[in-house]
This record gives structure tokens, sequence and C-alpha cells, in this order.
């Protein structure tokens, strides 16, 4: 065992020891429960949109680091700037309206998405929000937002860029209340079947682009919920750019072709989805500059967007839950990180976790005449969501498929959009029967199994329970939800 073995065991069991010591009690998680009402009486939706860029007035004078691939990387120009998007929905049911907030950056942790949600606590207040939520576009071309993409082990993460976030999302939220207005609502979805990867057995994933159609009362511009599932990283590792990466880029094209303003959210991007990048061999020879095909697939995935032809109207119904749930934080090395303060995530002790500590996060449910929306903290796998598990002598434990979880359309029911990086990032959620660590260095490198796969998501993910605890949050929520509707029936 190398000296950095002994130091990760030795970290541990004084974080152990530590988290023992201190007696805390967890603070009781909060619950919202299923605000279902029978024949909703709104008559009609009210939606506002509005938005603004995040790319700081001191950027090119001050070092800010992009986010998403190695760490120390700071950022040399920028390709297009970065956005917030905030979207307002009521269904004038007297219930309150919701509010969604898009963010080009690669993820907003608990504790900052607390934080916005309290400097709106009188906007909400004032304006019966019943619910507000933060995503992020998983945007790796972004400033870090989360510290870890810094010169370690000092955080990449800037006071003053983060309170511009916070006061730019403060600021959309409110406007995009203002510009409310009064129309219909309308699903769609088309089947994307030529832009994706899966770099991870097995090789499932959605292909489904779905939209989210507001069109006003009066004709005006229109307001579209796209949700899809790839990572936002087609300008590739070697970028050190600021850009919104392909989300910008899709925006942009159906902003000018279908006058029509884009909040943009992901779906289940673990294991790893990304977009296919053609000719990336070709790209990577002649220098490595993936800004032009990046501004193709934006462009190619509008295309999509605007060609969604198969439509249903929802009636103004929108049902709401929330739960509240703690997470084992096996990984030492993101515990290092924030306890060394390089991320702002607030633990907490339980002698449960093998590091003594949890995170507190949340699942939001949303219902939108019974249209089903999950919002989940993290990269989720897509087998946990749509079930495709490794088989035992596929996997890298051995194990059945049956000691995973029961995939979470299953408990649902029904098909569900699953919006990823919702209101925290936890990392990556991996079935626990392909679920493997270093043998010596956990967490800190990446594992091999027997069939010679990288495991490089592990070290990335807070352990191996957590797939189990959004399984059993999700059955809580569901239960909930039935219960709920029996009342009425």
């Amino acid at each position: 065992m190398n000296a950095l073995a002994y130091a990760l065991k030795g970290f541990r069991y004084v974080l152990k020891k530590r988290a023992l010591r201190s007696g805390e009690n967890l603070p009781k998680p909060e619950i919202k429960e299923f605000d279902f009402i029978p024949n909703a009486l709104g008559g009609r939706f009210s939606c506002g949109f509005a938005k603004a860029d995040i790319l700081p007035a001191d950027f090119g004078k001050k070092k800010y680091y992009v986010a998403g691939y190695g760490e120390n990387n700071p950022a040399e120009g920028f390709l297009d700037k970065p956005y917030v998007h905030a979207l307002w929905l009521d269904d004038n049911s007297g219930r309150g309206g919701i509010v969604i907030v898009s963010i080009d950056d690669v993820g907003m942790l608990s504790r900052d998405v607390n934080t916005i949600r309290k400097r709106l606590r009188e906007f909400a207040f004032i304006s019966h929000c019943r619910s507000i939520n933060v995503v992020s576009t998983h945007n790796h071309a972004g400033i870090d937002t989360m510290g870890i993409w810094g010169p370690l082990p000092f955080t990449g993460r800037d006071h003053d860029y983060m309170e511009f976030i916070f006061n730019t999302v403060v600021d959309c939220v409110k406007k995009a209340y203002e510009k409310r207005q009064n129309g219909r609502l309308f699903k769609g979805s088309v089947e994307v079947e030529d832009m994706q990867e899966d770099i991870r057995l097995p090789v499932v994933y959605s292909k489904t682009l779905t939209r989210l159609r507001f069109v006003p009362e009066n004709g005006g511009r229109e307001t579209w919920l796209l949700n899809f599932a790839s990572h936002s990283e087609s300008l590739q590792g070697c970028n050190s750019r600021v850009s919104a990466d392909f989300p910008g880029y899709m925006r942009e094209r159906i902003s000018e072709e279908a006058n029509a303003d884009v909040l943009y959210c992901v779906g289940c991007i673990g294991g790893m989805i990304s977009m296919e990048i053609p000719d990336e061999k070709e790209i990577r020879d002649a220098g490595g500059d993936f800004a032009e095909s990046t501004k193709r697939i934006g462009r190619k995935l509008a295309g999509y967007a605007m060609d969604i032809k198969d439509e249903a109207e929802l009636k103004p119904d929108i049902s709401f839950a929330r739960r509240e749930c703690y997470f084992k934080a096996d990984n030492t090395v993101l515990m290092l990180a924030a306890k060394a303060h390089i991320m702002k995530a607030d633990s907490y002790c339980s002698s449960e976790s093998p590091t003594g500590y949890v995170l507190k996060s949340e699942l939001s449910y949303f219902e939108i005449d019974g249209f089903k929306i999950l919002m989940l903290p993290c990269e989720l796998f897509p087998e946990l969501a749509y079930g495709g598990y490794l088989e035992a002598d596929e996997c890298a434990t051995g194990l059945a498929p049956s000691s995973n979880p029961v995939p979470l359309v299953e408990t649902a029911g029904s098909d569900v959009m699953f919006i990823g990086l919702a209101n925290d990032e936890i990392g990556y959620v991996i079935p626990p029967n392909d679920f493997l660590l270093h043998e010596t260095l956990p967490y800190a490198e990446n594992g091999r199994d027997a069939l010679g796969r990288r495991h490089y998501e592990e070290t990335n993910s807070l352990g191996p329970d957590t797939a189990k605890t959004i399984s059993a949050c999700f059955e809580a929520i569901q239960a909930d939800v039935e219960n709920k509707k029996k009342l009425f029936n």
C-alpha cells in the first residue's frame, strides 16, 4: 500500500471519529405532501419567462476556471455567453405558481439552491409561489460553480461570481413573474435517433426530446421547456473557452426561427450519455477545436425540437410534492473537499455512514394534467430509471440485476420525464451491481473490473447506496401521491 493509500485510510478514520464525537442530531427532513385537488378550476395557464447572461463584468481581468473536465483550467476567452433562464408557470387553481430556473453551469449544490430560495422568500410569499427549483444544464464549458475544478487544493469557486449568479437568478425569477401572461400549454416529443452515444455498458438511454410549449393568448412569443439526455460537453476537455456549449446554439436557432424562448434541462445522463461528434478524430488531429461541430450539434437538435408535430394540450392542473432525504457520504475524497471548503456542501453527522457524514438532498415531483415529472439531484444512470441492468456475468460485482432497485418508471407505473441536476449535484448514481472501486485508492483512482472496463464514474459518486436511497425516496413520494388520489375517488 503506497503513501496515498495510507493517507486516504487515515483521513477516513479521522472523519468518522470526528463525526461520532460531535453527537449531532440529523435535522428532520422536510416533506411537502402531494397537493393534489380533483378537477382543478384554474381554467388557463399563466406563464412568464426571463433570461440574463452570467458572464462576469470582470471576465478577462480576473482568473476564472472552466468546470467539468480536468482541474486548473483557467478560462481563455469565451465563445458565447452562458445564461440563466427562469420560467414561471401557474395553473391558476389557487395553489400557487411554480418556478423553474435553468443555469448554464456544471452544477449547483443544495446549499446554493437554498441560498437562492431564502433570497426569494419574500417574493414567494407575495406571489404565492409554492415551489422554486434550480436546475443545471451540466455545462462543461461554464465557470466553476462547485469548486473542484480549480488549482487543487484550492477551490475554483469564486465568491463574487457566486453572488453574481445568486443575484441574477433572483432578478430573473422576479422578471419572469412580472412578465406572466395567460395561454395554453402543449406537450409533445420526438425520438432523436442519431445524436447520442453511451460510453459505458449497458447501452441504455432515452432518445426522447420532450417539449412543453406555452402559447400565449395574444399570439405573441412562445415559451418552450425542452428536456433531453446528454452531457453538455461537446466542446470537449481540450477547451478553455467559456460557452453554453450546444444548448446555447440550440436555443439561439429556436429563438430566431420559431420565435420562442427556451428553458433547457437534461435528463438521465450518467453512464455516460453524451452527444456523438461527427468527425471527432479528424477534428482532434487538426488541433481539437470543436467550436463549429458544437454549433452544428446544437442547431441540429433545435431542428428536432421545431419539427415536433404530435402534441397534446394539457389542462391547467399542476400538482406537486417534495421530499428531502439523506445520502451516505462514502466518498472520502469528496468529503475531504467539503471539509477543506473547496466545495460548499453542508454535511451532517451520522453513525450509519462509512465516513460518519451524510448529505441532505431532495427529490421534487410534478404532475401537469397527469404528465409526470421527477426532478433528481444527480447524474442518474439511465438503467436506474428505465431498466436494462447488466446481468451477473456482465457486471463488475457478479451480482444479479435483482440486487438493484426497481427502475423508477416501474415505481411510477407509467412514463416519467426525468430532470437531472435539479436542486443539487450529488454526482453519478450507479447501479449497485456494477459499482466498483479501486482496491487500494478508492474514489481517488479508477477501478478496473475483470472485463477490463474502467470505472471512472464511481470516483465522482457518493457511494454504492445512493441509488437505493433515491429509489426509496421516490417510492415514498408515489405512496403519498396514490393515497391523496384515493381520497377523492
